[in-house]
């Protein structure tokens, strides 16, 4: 039982895992608005464009994981946002706040003691909360890097 606990609090940690890269507070924090929807040269997305993916991934897999029901949207066209530039700050603002929002849902959800890490979704073709929980990590990982590159690229990494 004791490694049950340990596993799904280290999973926990690993939703928003900020020791080995920037975590999603310290890639957002002070992003000028100017920039966000601005396409640095030879890259293919926008802040605002890899911040929506995100969100929009995330919540695919939050919802996934605990709706049997659940309609995932159509990819890639439903997963990214239609222009580079948020509609206004504030789009850009419940961005980020829905992201952590998915996050600690997803959280509560590995935490529950009731919910087998290792049990194959029935609505699903072998997924589990263990993998979606590894693939949502993965993701969002990956993406962040992004962002902090078009950060760097635009000049606008404070680091």
């Amino acid at each position: 039982m004791e490694h049950d606990k340990l596993l799904r609090q280290q999973l926990a940690k690993l939703i928003d895992w900020n020791e080995a890269h920037a975590d999603l507070s310290a890639t957002v924090d002070g992003f000028p608005g100017k920039l966000r929807g601005q396409v640095p040269e030879r890259f293919p997305h926008s802040a605002w464009q890899l911040l929506e993916h995100i969100r929009i991934a995330l919540w695919d897999i939050l919802e996934f994981s605990r709706d049997a029901k659940h309609k995932s949207p159509k990819w890639p066209e439903e997963y990214w946002p239609k222009t580079a530039a948020p509609p206004t700050d504030k789009a850009w603002d419940e961005s980020v706040k829905a992201i952590l929002n998915t996050q600690e849902e997803l959280r509560k959800l590995v935490k529950d003691p009731s919910r087998d890490l290792f049990k194959p979704f029935p609505h699903g073709d072998g997924q589990t909360l263990l993998r979606e929980v590894l693939l949502a990590a993965d993701h969002n990982a990956y993406h962040l890097g992004q962002l902090v590159l078009v950060r760097k690229a635009l000049g606008a990494w404070p680091g």
